[in-house]
């Protein structure tokens, strides 16, 4: 998928995260602020890697405020966001995990 347009979704909240996607030339670049990053830095970067890489993200800008998300608040969110941010108004439902 092609980032077109700035996105947001999720919350500030806790257990929850702020996502924030903007298209950029280049490559991909994923910046992810956490509280529990010592913890679970790993889990979570894993996460979204997976996510973006079965949605066919490869270029724009990621930023993650993450304020202790569980695995399926954050594939659930970035998904959202990416959807939100994309061009074209089909959902390859397949994608979706």
């Amino acid at each position: 998928m092609k980032i077109v347009r700035e996105a947001l979704a999720g919350t500030m909240e806790s257990s929850d995260l702020m996502v924030k996607i903007a298209p950029a030339e280049g490559e991909l670049d994923i910046v992810i602020h956490s509280e529990v990053m010592k913890q679970f830095g790993d889990q979570i970067r894993k996460v979204v890697d997976t996510t973006l890489c079965a949605m066919e993200v490869r270029q724009g800008l990621i930023i993650i405020e993450d304020k202790g998300a569980l695995d399926c608040v954050i594939r659930a969110r970035l998904q959202s966001a990416i959807l939100r941010a994309a061009e074209g108004t089909e959902i390859d439902w397949g994608k979706l995990l």
